[in-house]
C-alpha cells in the first residue's frame, strides 16, 4: 500500500545489521542468556542445540501482557513502523500474534502509539519465519521505542524477533548532526539494482571506460534473464600469454545480494580510478584479466528484490526457480577421488587433478540447474586461476575442501594446498573492516572470530553427496577458490550500503592481487618454440598437480618457499627444476622448454617428409638395445 511504501522510506535502526548494539536492548524479562534481549534481531539464526547461547529470538520469562522488548536508538528518531518474526527453532514454535507499541524519551514517561483515538494493536506472525511489516498511523519522534505483546500462539510462549524503522531527527543544537554520515566518500550508485538496472550500469562503466571493459554473457537462467559478466582487462576479450586471469561470483543465492551490489561498485570504482591514474588500479588492470559475474541466480534475486529488503526474509530467493540449491549442484568429484584413493593399491596411478565430470551428471536429465551448467562452461573456457564466491548471512571466508571425506557433519577436511588457501582466506579477512575488528558480536551461533575469521568448509558444515563450488573449481580445473560470507544481514538495506563497500573495498583489491603470487611461466616445444598445451606441473610435496593453458602458459599459486617443479606433457621427456618464490607480491617466472621423447621426433619429420638427423639416429639406436636387453632378461629370468 502506498501508507506501507511511505513508512519503508526509513531504513532499518539495524537490529538485523548490528548496528543497533547490545546494550541498546533491553526487555521486561527473559528466560535464559540465549533467550535474552540481543537475541530478538530479525533473521538471527539459532543453534541446533537447545537450551544453548545461540537461541533464535527474545523469550519473556512470564506469558502476560507487562512483557517488553525495547530499543534505545540512541538520539531523537522519528519512528515509522516495526517488522516481526516469531522464533528461530527447530523444536518449539512461538510468535506473537498481536503486540502494542510505547515511545519515550527517558523510559519513565512511555506513550502508547496511537489510532485515531484509541491505542494501536498491530498484527504479528501467523509463522515464525514470514517478516510482517506494522507501519505506524502516525510517525512519532523519541529515543526509546517498545514492542508490547498482546496475543502469541496458544501453545508457546512470547517470542519475537524484530527490526524497528525510524529515521535520525537532526539536532538544532548540534550542527555536525546535520550532516548525515553516508558511510563512503566514493561517489557511486549505492543502491539495489533489479535485472535492469543492473544491465543498464553495466553499459555505463563499459560506455565510461571503452577500452578496458567489455560484456558478455555465460549463458541463461531458467527464466530466460542472461547471466552476464564485465570483464576489465587492457586487452578485453582476450587471454594474453603469461596474465592470470581472475573471477568474482556473487549471487548464487538470490537473496544474499550485498556481493551483487559490491562487484557492481567495483567495475565503476576500477574504471573511475583507471580514469584518474591510480597506480595501484593501472596495475591490477594491465596484469590482469578480471571477469565479474554479479549475479548467478538471477530469478531468485527477482523474487527477493520484490519483496524488499526486511520483509524477503532468509530464505526467499535462495534457489534457483526450480528449486536448486546452487551451492550444492556442482559434481562431487571430492567421492570419486577418495573411493579411488581407498582403492588403488599403486598411489603412483592416481591422478589428483582435473578430474572429469561423470557422464551421468552430463545428461540432459540430470538435476542440474541450467546456471550451473553455464558456469561450468565458463570455468572450462577460462583458465582461471583464482576466485572467489562471494555469498551473506554470516562473516567469515571459508576455504576448502568443503565437504568430509566419511559424510560426518562437520569435520577438518584439508586439501593439499592447505597452508595456500589459509593464507587466501586471511588475506580478505585480515582487510575486511569488521571481520578483522576484534570487538564485534558474532551473528548468529557460530564465534568465528575465535578462528580468525575463515574456516575450513568441511569443518563447518557439510551437505553429504553434494559438491559445492569450490571444490569442483579445485577439483576439476586449476583454479583455487574461497567462499566469502560477507555481512550478518543477507539483504541490507540501501542505506547499509555505503558503509559495506568501506567494509569490503580494501579486501576485494587485496584478494585480487593474490593471484600473482607463486610461480608462473611458458611450457615451450624445445625445437619449435611453440607452446605446449595441457602440460603437468607438479610441485614436489603437494599431492595436487595443474595444468598448462592452451597456449603453454601457466600459474602456480604458492607461499613463499623453495620448489622443486617437474613439468611433464604426452610426448616429452619430463624436466625438473628448482623454483624460489619470494615474498613480494609477484610471481616467479619458471620456464620450462621440453624435448620430444625420441619416438614422437621421429613421428614428426616422418609426416613432414624430412632427413631424420644423425643424433636422432643414435638416439633410437639406443632405445632398441635397451629394449632388447629387457627382453633377454625377462627371457632369463623365467629359466
Amino acid at each position: 500500500t502506498r501508507q506501507t511504501q511511505f513508512y519503508m522510506q526509513c531504513p532499518p535502526l539495524g537490529m538485523e545489521s548490528l548496528r543497533v548494539k547490545d546494550d541498546q536492548i533491553r526487555a521486561s524479562s527473559y528466560q535464559r542468556r540465549g533467550l535474552g534481549p540481543h537475541r530478538g534481531r530479525l533473521n538471527i539464526q539459532s543453534g541446533i542445540e537447545d537450551g544453548d547461547i545461540y537461541d533464535g529470538a527474545w523469550c519473556a520469562q512470564y506469558k502476560d501482557k507487562k512483557q517488553w522488548l525495547q530499543v534505545d536508538a540512541g538520539k531523537p528518531t522519528r519512528f515509522t513502523g516495526v517488522i516481526l518474526q516469531g522464533r528461530n527453532s527447530i523444536w518449539s514454535f512461538d510468535l506473537v500474534h498481536t503486540y502494542k507499541v510505547q515511545l519515550s524519551n527517558d523510559t519513565i514517561s512511555w506513550k502508547s502509539c496511537m489510532n485515531g483515538s484509541e491505542e494501536a494493536v498491530f498484527e504479528g506472525n501467523q509463522d515464525p519465519e514470514t517478516p510482517v511489516l506494522a507501519a505506524f498511523p502516525e510517525s512519532a519522534v523519541a529515543r526509546y521505542i517498545r514492542i508490547n505483546p498482546q496475543t502469541w500462539y496458544e501453545n508457546g510462549t512470547i517470542c519475537l524477533r524484530a527490526e524497528v524503522l525510524g529515521c535520525a531527527v537532526p539536532d538544532p543544537n548540534n550542527i555536525h548532526s546535520w550532516q548525515e554520515d553516508e558511510g563512503s566518500k566514493d561517489k557511486l550508485d549505492f543502491r539495489h539494482h533489479n535485472y535492469k538496472e543492473m544491465r543498464k550500469l553495466m553499459k555505463s562503466v563499459h560506455e565510461a571506460c571503452p577500452d578496458i571493459t567489455r560484456i558478455y554473457s555465460i549463458g541463461k537462467s531458467y527464466m530466460g534473464l542472461k547471466l552476464y559478466v564485465m570483464e576489465i582487462s587492457d586487452n578485453p576479450g582476450k587471454h594474453e600469454l603469461g596474465e592470470p586471469e581472475f573471477r568474482y561470483v556473487a549471487g548464487m543465492h538470490g537473496n544474499e545480494v550485498l556481493g551483487r551490489e559490491l562487484l557492481l561498485n567495483l567495475m565503476e570504482h576500477m574504471c573511475r580510478e583507471y580514469k584518474l591514474g591510480n597506480p595501484r588500479i593501472i596495475q591490477l588492470v594491465k596484469e590482469t584479466r578480471v571477469h565479474l559475474l554479479p549475479s548467478m541466480n538471477p530469478d531468485g534475486y527477482e523474487m527477493a528484490y520484490k519483496k524488499g529488503s526486511e520483509l524477503s526474509g532468509w530464505a526467499l530467493g535462495r534457489y534457483s526457480y526450480e528449486g536448486i540449491d546452487m551451492n550444492h549442484n556442482f559434481a562431487d568429484l571430492n567421492s570419486i577421488m577418495w573411493d579411488a584413493m581407498e582403492l588403488e593399491m599403486d598411489k603412483s596411478k592416481l591422478i589428483n587433478h582435473h578430474f572429469p565430470i561423470p557422464a551421468q551428471y552430463t545428461s540432459k536429465d540430470a538435476f542440474v540447474a541450467s546456471e550451473t551448467r553455464a558456469v561450468i562452461r565458463w570455468m572450462q573456457s577460462i583458465p582461471f586461476v583464482l576466485s572467489a564466491n562471494l555469498h551473506g548471512g554470516e562473516l567469515v571466508v571459508v576455504y576448502p575442501f568443503d565437504m568430509t571425506r566419511d559424510w560426518a557433519p562437520r569435520e577438518l577436511t584439508p586439501t593439499p594446498d592447505d597452508s595456500f588457501f589459509r593464507w587466501l582466506a586471511t588475506a580478505y579477512a585480515s582487510t575486511n573492516q569488521v571481520m578483522s575488528n576484534p570487538d564485534r558480536r558474532p551473528c548468529h551461533n557460530e564465534d568465528f572470530l575465535r578462528h580468525n575469521n575463515i574456516i575450513n568448509g568441511a569443518d563447518w558444515h557439510t551437505v553429504p553427496g553434494s559438491a559445492c563450488m569450490n571444490d569442483f573449481s579445485y577439483l576439476h580445473t586449476n583454479c583455487f577458490e574461497v567462499t566469502v560470507e560477507l555481512s550478518c544481514d543477507k539483504f541490507p538495506h540501501a542505506s547499509e550500503l555505503p558503509r559495506e563497500w568501506e567494509n569490503n573495498k580494501e579486501s576485494l583489491l587485496v584478494y585480487m592481487e593474490q593471484v600473482h603470487r607463486g610461480i608462473k611461466g611458458v611450457v615451450r616445444d624445445k625445437d619449435t618454440e611453440a607452446g605446449i598445451a595441457d602440460a603437468v606441473i607438479k610441485v614436489d610435496g603437494i599431492d595436487h598437480h595443474i595444468r598448462s593453458a592452451f597456449d603453454g602458459d601457466y600459474w602456480r599459486l604458492l607461499n613463499p618457499g623453495d620448489y622443486e617443479v617437474t613439468v611433464s606433457a604426452e610426448g616429452y621427456i619430463p624436466v625438473t627444476r628448482s623454483c624460489g618464490v619470494h615474498y613480494e607480491p609477484y610471481p616467479t617466472i619458471c620456464d620450462f622448454r621440453l624435448t620430444k621423447t625420441a619416438k614422437h621426433r621421429l613421428r614428426g619429420i616422418l609426416a613432414r617428409g624430412g632427413k631424420i638427423p644423425k643424433d636422432l639416429k643414435l638416439r633410437l639406436r639406443q632405445l632398441r638395445q635397451q629394449k632388447t636387453r629387457k627382453v633377454r632378461e625377462r627371457r632369463q629370468n623365467r629359466r
